[in-house]
């Protein structure tokens, strides 16, 4: 039984893929297999893993073999689930592995953004502190977020995990609903979530309803001290309409983990250099932890589908 990984470097190249490997007889193990190869990769495999390489019908139809597919990653758009279904391919993905990560990058964000951290590393690379006339330097706002309100557009296991961890910050909490629906027990209307937010921070899957969800109305909704932080999805952002509200003031600043188009590109909006703007390359995921926890998650699914029971089944 043959498998194939067609984006291995997409866990780093410090990750032991063995507990995977170690499994069936035979794999193909690709660093990033381009979108044109995909096909002839995946065409005598019984096993596929893909983090973020698409899987449907233009390269799934060319194949004999394939029965399992294991998503090196909780998001399965990359995956045609109607497609799969009718061919009678069980697809798994990976489940919380990655909470802790994301939780700890998202709060180091918020931080990052509340004590100006960046321009004040700045001005010791720079040596203005050096030339400083006093101790220390404040040239930029820092403020505290204790007593502040962390509103959360998506409560499920990461954004529940950052309200967990921020609450220890002596953060408030606020959950917003969806827009347009009815208000739920606990949760408050996203309209109010904009208004009074000091961090509004998302973790909600993309969809085409909240596609763009933050745009040049909802921004102007929100206080101009408000800050924005994505660790979710680069589409519910406009990106446009972001870089003009951070120019003009209309919020704080922004701290983004993730973009429409991965890698960046080099005409993104978001790449712009401003001082209120943190960017980082989609790594929230990334503590070496939470990449072990997602090979041994691979590994139960695979052990699985030889049983014939896969578990964290997506479709």
């Amino acid at each position: 039984m043959k498998g194939v990984i067609l984006d291995a470097d997409s866990l780093g190249q410090d990750i032991d893929l063995s507990p995977i490997t170690d499994l069936l007889d035979e794999w193909q193990v690709h660093p990033a297999i381009a979108p044109a190869d995909t096909a002839a990769a995946i065409r005598d495999a019984t096993v596929i893993l893909s983090n973020k390489i698409r899987l449907d019908a233009s390269n799934l139809s060319e194949t004999g073999s394939p029965r399992f597919i294991s998503v090196m990653a909780t998001g399965t758009n990359n995956v045609d689930l109607a497609y799969t279904r009718r061919r009678g391919i069980d697809v798994s993905n990976a489940v919380a592995y990655a909470t802790p990560s994301v939780v700890q990058h998202t709060l180091s964000l918020i931080l990052a953004l509340s004590n100006n951290l960046p321009a004040y590393l700045n001005d010791v690379r720079s040596g203005r502190w050096q030339a400083s006339r006093v101790f220390c330097r404040l040239d930029h706002p820092i403020q505290e977020v204790a007593g502040k309100t962390l509103a959360i557009i998506g409560y499920g296991e990461l954004g529940s995990g950052v309200a967990r961890a921020a609450e220890a910050l002596g953060l408030t909490i606020m959950i917003s609903e969806r827009p347009g629906a009815k208000v739920r027990q606990g949760r408050v209307s996203f309209e109010t979530v904009l208004a009074k937010a000091d961090y509004l921070s998302l973790h909600c899957p993309l969809t085409d309803d909240n596609r763009h969800l933050i745009n040049s109305a909802t921004l102007r909704q929100m206080k101009p001290g408000a800050f924005l932080i994505n660790t979710a999805r680069g589409g519910l952002i406009q990106s446009e309409d972001l870089i003009d509200a951070l120019k003009t003031g209309v919020i704080a600043g922004a701290a983004i983990d993730v973009l429409d188009r991965e890698p960046a590109e080099a005409d993104d909006p978001l790449l712009a250099t401003l001082p209120n703007l943190l960017l980082t390359p989609h790594n929230a995921w990334g503590a070496i932890e939470a990449r072990r926890r997602l090979v041994l998650q691979m590994k139960e699914n695979i052990l699985g589908f030889l049983a014939g029971n896969p578990p964290r089944l997506v479709n």
